[in-house]
């Protein structure tokens, strides 16, 4: 009896346990997750299937003419990108609501930092009063200064849920679901070029797949109309409309060759500010050995020691978001680019 009781509780519990485990993600496992099982990426894939099985069926079909099938080709094309485009859009969602949550409980434990410092600095301001050598304005500044720093802290662990279960949102995770984030660690380098990216636009970004498709069934309505036995109405008006497919799509390619510039430069810029940070860093881990070893010479008090430590801490905050920017920035130029730079989607 007591073995079967044993049992029954380790059984019931097993559930529990199996809820409270935390689901933990890396940023490239939060990626593949996000264009797997977005929900925008499922929609655009039974599009593009249902496409794909009505270009099947119109080939199949010997009474097919040529503007259907041309029609049933143009709409595989455009819902290909389409699906490219869903996937690009929830890797840069996927890697925002990541690199935003991770930073949050960096921010968190830096408040929490930050709070023991202004306590430390309270006490000594208060020791200072009781010693005669300080003012009791000193001791209010210094509470003041604990006081919003503990508001800063309980702001910072407030957002953390928030930020998470927005994640968890993205990645299509089951509400409340308890996330273990791993650091995102170091972005890729840019290896392709601006040109590159520039080139073939209408070919990856859904509204320039319809324009350049518009322009191809403009072009087929010339030729079908350009005989002797159509109205000559016909084929201006089959001309003009061409000729509108044809700006419009050498508009659209302008505009998108600009925000593809513009995301371009945007990562370059992000890359630098990694190394600005890091040498900031660096400068923060020299300025704590030298406090270290000036309280082990006893020319430094403590708190000064506690002061570098935070500054350290601020430092390599900095160095992270820095490194979130880029992968921001990367996230940003796939989008408006068409084509995946952070190496992270499949």
């Amino acid at each position: 009896m007591k073995r079967t009781l044993t049992l029954i509780l380790a059984l019931s519990a097993a559930p529990a346990a199996a809820q409270t485990a935390p689901t933990s993600l890396t940023l490239g496992s939060a990626v593949t997750r996000a264009v797997t099982l977005g929900v925008d990426v499922t929609t655009a894939r039974a599009n593009l299937q249902k496409a794909q099985a009505n270009l099947r069926a119109v080939r199949a079909d010997p009474t097919s003419i040529i503007t259907t099938l041309t029609q049933a080709e143009q709409d595989v094309a455009a819902q290909t990108a389409a699906l490219n485009a869903a996937k690009l859009t929830a890797a840069q969602s996927a890697i925002s609501g990541y690199v935003q949550a991770y930073e949050g409980a960096q921010s968190a434990a830096l408040a929490q930092a930050q709070v023991a410092l202004s306590d430390r600095q309270l006490k000594i301001a208060q020791a200072r009063l009781a010693a005669r050598v300080a003012t009791s304005l000193d001791v209010s500044r210094a509470q003041n200064a604990l006081n919003g720093d503990r508001q800063d802290l309980a702001s910072a662990q407030a957002s953390l849920p928030v930020l998470e279960a927005t994640l968890a949102r993205t990645l299509n995770l089951p509400a409340g679901t308890d996330l273990k984030l791993s650091a995102p660690g170091d972005a890729p380098k840019l290896s392709v070029t601006l040109a590159a990216l520039q080139s073939g636009l209408d070919k990856r970004l859904p509204a320039l797949v319809q324009a350049a498709n518009g322009v191809t069934l403009a072009g087929l309505q010339v030729k079908l109309a350009d005989n002797d036995y159509t109205p000559t109405r016909t084929l201006e008006d089959a001309r003009t409309a061409l000729a509108n497919a044809q700006r419009g799509l050498e508009d659209g390619t302008r505009a998108a060759q600009t925000g593809v510039r513009d995301a371009y430069r945007a990562a370059q810029d992000a890359q630098a500010r990694v190394t600005v940070a890091r040498d900031a860093a660096v400068n923060a881990q020299e300025a704590l050995r030298n406090a270290q070893a000036r309280l082990k010479a006893g020319t430094a008090a403590a708190v000064e020691v506690q002061q570098a430590q935070l500054q350290a801490q601020q430092a390599a905050l900095s160095v992270q978001q820095a490194v979130d920017g880029v992968w921001r920035a990367l996230a940003g130029l796939g989008v408006a680019a068409g084509q995946d730079v952070t190496g992270l989607v499949n």
